[in-house]
């Protein structure tokens, strides 16, 4: 997908302005150009989708570690940050208050600005008469995925949060209160069958547009609201349909999902590209998770010959290393699991390391991905997802015997001989499905909001081993939620009017 690519050079064209602007970075497309005059062509209506899709490589959102990922992976029982750092402590250590809670601000805002851009889209392309059909569906299909993708992090993250789903006035939006979040969940429901019901999103794309959501990738975010909602019935629908009809499919082999060459394989039903050398759209989230040279190897006398290893292979361990797998995660990985080596990376050219690394997400190639300008695709939903999901929606609605075939599947090529599970009870299977959504998933952006979703979010912390900080003597319930940041308060003090506690964080 060159969607970044084209969106930034095409748009800067039409606006005479030159790429190193950085502060138009921080406008918003719809307040700068006029939607009466620029929604005129197909070609315009793509640019303003494409303009969308900015927001999502900000480094606030993916385009750093600090990110959506601060909040989705730390604090929960997979990842730690590897030392003491400041960005990530309150959400790592759950010392969140409405005043330090990491980044959540930028991202607060961030998703917002793409809800924003994307019913700026939605209306002038609705309404405007000289763009064609098949433009006009995918543009408002690309449209209302994007801004459910921004409502589900935001009633996950927040729950009860300010909704609107048209184009309005700015300062409209900025004083609106908290809508319920089982309201959210029923409005994001309707749009994302609106984009099956009227076929507004295709199937499969080209080599150009590998990148943008599909109908599946609609139906598989369809199926995780669903899960939230615990409607097993249509969660089970969505996945089945899924597995049953897309092209998408398991591959032979665990490792080769994250081939870096092949970012969008048959498994992978949604990811966001990114464009190594492109101003503003290279990320560095690979390098939360490569070593750093000054932490390894173990022994200090092998850093020569390590470095020298590593040169000649044109590789080199000049990430951050901020981002490791927790002591139990490692010490609890099934040894004979053939996904392990995969996300648990101990030594490297035979050289043992200081930490172990999430081998599935490290990138060595300083040619290729260097430091701070990674091209790779970041990784969002993929088939064995859904085959997990289908699993449990399956044992809440009818007990083990149809569901184990699911978990199965995706088991299959993680042991060798195959280990399948069979003769459990409904509770055990549902134990064990929590269990296999860790290892298979593991630091792919699932597992907190899993841990909060079945209401487990709280005991597993604190029966988990960390080595730098320690969140299970000081998680509560209310840290289910993080608090709206009190900047945003202040800007707009109907935030709490629903809930005068700020999820709990006012008390």
């Amino acid at each position: 997908m060159k969607i970044f690519k084209f969106n930034i050079i095409g748009i800067f064209v039409i606006l005479g302005i030159t790429l190193g602007c950085e502060s138009y970075l921080e406008e918003e497309v719809r307040g700068i150009i006029d939607p009466s005059t620029f929604y005129q062509s197909d070609e315009e209506a793509v640019l303003a989708v494409n303009g969308i899709y900015l927001n999502l490589r900000q480094n606030g959102f993916y385009g750093n570690w600090q990110g959506i990922h601060t909040f989705t992976q730390l604090g929960a029982d997979v990842l730690e940050s590897s030392r003491q750092f400041g960005g990530n402590e309150p959400m790592q250590n759950y010392t969140l208050t409405q005043s330090n809670y990491s980044n959540a601000r930028q991202l607060w805002q961030l998703i917002y600005r793409m809800i924003g851009d994307a019913n700026s889209v939605i209306t002038n392309i609705e309404n405007s008469p000289n763009i064609s059909a098949a433009v006009k569906d995918q543009s408002i299909g690309e449209a209302l995925y994007l801004r459910s993708y921004g409502y589900y992090h935001l009633s996950n993250l927040w729950g009860d949060v300010p909704y609107y789903d048209e184009e309005i006035p700015i300062a409209d939006a900025a004083s609106l209160g908290r809508t319920p979040v089982n309201e959210i969940r029923s409005n994001l429901i309707s749009d994302l069958t609106r984009i099956e019901t009227e076929n507004l999103l295709p199937e499969t794309y080209g080599e150009s547009d590998l990148g943008r959501p599909t109908v599946w990738a609609a139906k598989i975010l369809l199926a995780k609201i669903y899960l939230w909602q615990e409607d097993w019935v249509n969660a089970r629908e969505e996945c089945l349909e899924i597995i049953n009809n897309s092209p998408h499919q398991l591959l032979p082999n665990y490792g080769d999902v994250f081939d870096v060459n092949n970012p969008f394989n048959d498994e992978i039903i949604w990811a966001i590209d990114f464009q190594k050398d492109v101003p503003g759209n290279a990320q560095d989230r690979t390098d939360g998770f490569n070593p750093r040279l000054r932490d390894e190897p173990r022994n200090p006398a092998d850093r020569g010959p390590l470095s020298e290893a590593l040169a000649a292979r044109n590789e080199e361990f000049n990430g951050y290393g901020l981002t490791v797998p927790i002591l139990s995660f490692i010490n609890e990985f099934p040894v004979n699991d053939l996904r392990r080596p995969h996300n648990i990376l101990g030594e490297y050219l035979g050289y043992e390391l200081t930490f172990q690394y999430m081998a599935k997400f490290t990138n060595f190639d300083f040619v290729n991905s260097p430091r701070g300008n990674h091209g790779e695709a970041t990784l969002v939903f993929r088939l064995a997802d859904v085959y997990l999901m289908l699993a449990e929606a399956e044992n809440e609605l009818n007990g083990p015997d149809n569901a184990y075939q699911y978990i199965n599947a995706v088991r299959e090529r993680a042991y060798d001989p195959v280990q399948p599970y069979n003769g459990l009870s409904q509770a055990e299977l549902r134990s064990a499905i929590q269990t296999e959504r860790k290892w298979e998933l593991a630091g792919e952006g699932h597992r907190r909001y899993d841990l909060i979703r079945w209401g487990i979010l709280l005991e597993t912390v604190k029966n988990a081993e960390f080595r730098t900080y320690d969140p299970g003597s000081n998680i509560q319930p209310h840290h289910i939620r993080l608090p709206i940041p009190e900047e945003e308060i202040v800007l707009n003090p109907a935030l709490l009017d629903s809930d005068p506690t700020n999820n709990g964080y006012g008390n």
